[in-house]
């Protein structure tokens, strides 16, 4: 099935290198089930014409994806997801841990709080709850 469900979003100013940026959009859409196995990603061209980076900088992404196993190239075909990291449970539009969340950000951005704001105190609550030496 094709799929144009993913635009990647590069941001120059991030630290952040390019190529990890795809990698890790590309991981983000998986678990909110953006993208399901059978769906193929954007050809590495379409990426260079809506983003301007180096052909061999998507490449670079997608070959990092297929060593991970997330995805797999078929010459000819393109990239094609090949793995779910989704559970409908609990990212679904419906599933009431995103509604809350949903809420929740309302209520921030209704009480003026900035986007840094909101990741600041996102990445502070998270790291309590999940302390470095317990993420993988």
């Amino acid at each position: 099935m094709l799929t144009d469900v993913i635009e990647f979003r590069i941001d120059r100013r991030s630290g952040v290198s390019t190529y990890m940026q795809i990698v890790q959009q590309v991981k983000q859409a998986m678990r909110l089930g953006l993208l399901s196995p059978g769906d193929r990603l954007p050809a590495a061209r379409e990426v260079v014409e809506a983003t301007a980076v180096n052909p061999n900088t998507v490449l670079k992404a997608y070959r990092e994806l297929e060593r991970e196993g997330l995805v797999e190239a078929r010459r000819g075909l393109g990239t094609f997801v090949t793995k779910s990291l989704s559970s409908e449970a609990t990212t679904g539009d419906d599933a009431p841990l995103r509604q809350e969340l949903t809420g929740w950000m309302g209520r921030a951005q209704q009480s003026g709080l900035l986007v840094e704001d909101v990741d600041a105190l996102y990445t502070a609550v998270r790291d309590e709850h999940y302390p470095v030496e317990e993420r993988s």
